[in-house]
């Protein structure tokens, strides 16, 4: 069993930025994908950003030239940048660990843009 664990969300204003982390605790991390979601009230979860287990990266069109995803595989850990963070970004962000047939997830960091 993986537990990931994020942290980093919080308030903040239009235009600002929030760094999330995710801490795993497999000592594999390097060997798996790893991935950035969100939730929003009433709507679906969505992919925000993904990295391969080679350091690939994609990221949803309403995030890119805005969002940064990254890992430090000595460490266990995944990060995701947001600048320029807009009100339609809120949302629950949660890590997601991905490959050889398992998928896990870490509780959640809640990321709130207002005023």
């Amino acid at each position: 069993q993986v537990q990931l664990v994020e942290s980093g969300g919080g308030l903040v204003q239009p235009g600002g930025s929030l760094r999330l982390s995710c801490a795993a605790s497999k000592n594999s991390f390097s060997r798996y994908n790893m991935a950035w979601y969100r939730q929003a009230p009433g709507r679906q979860r969505e992919l925000v950003a993904r990295i391969t287990s080679g350091g690939s990266t994609n990221y949803a069109d309403s995030v890119k030239g805005r969002f940064t995803i990254s890992r430090l595989n000595a460490k266990n850990m995944g990060s995701l940048q947001m600048n320029s963070l807009k009100p339609e970004d809120t949302a629950v962000y949660y890590c997601s660990l991905l490959g050889y047939g398992e998928n896990y997830w870490g509780q959640g960091t809640q990321v709130t843009v207002s005023l």
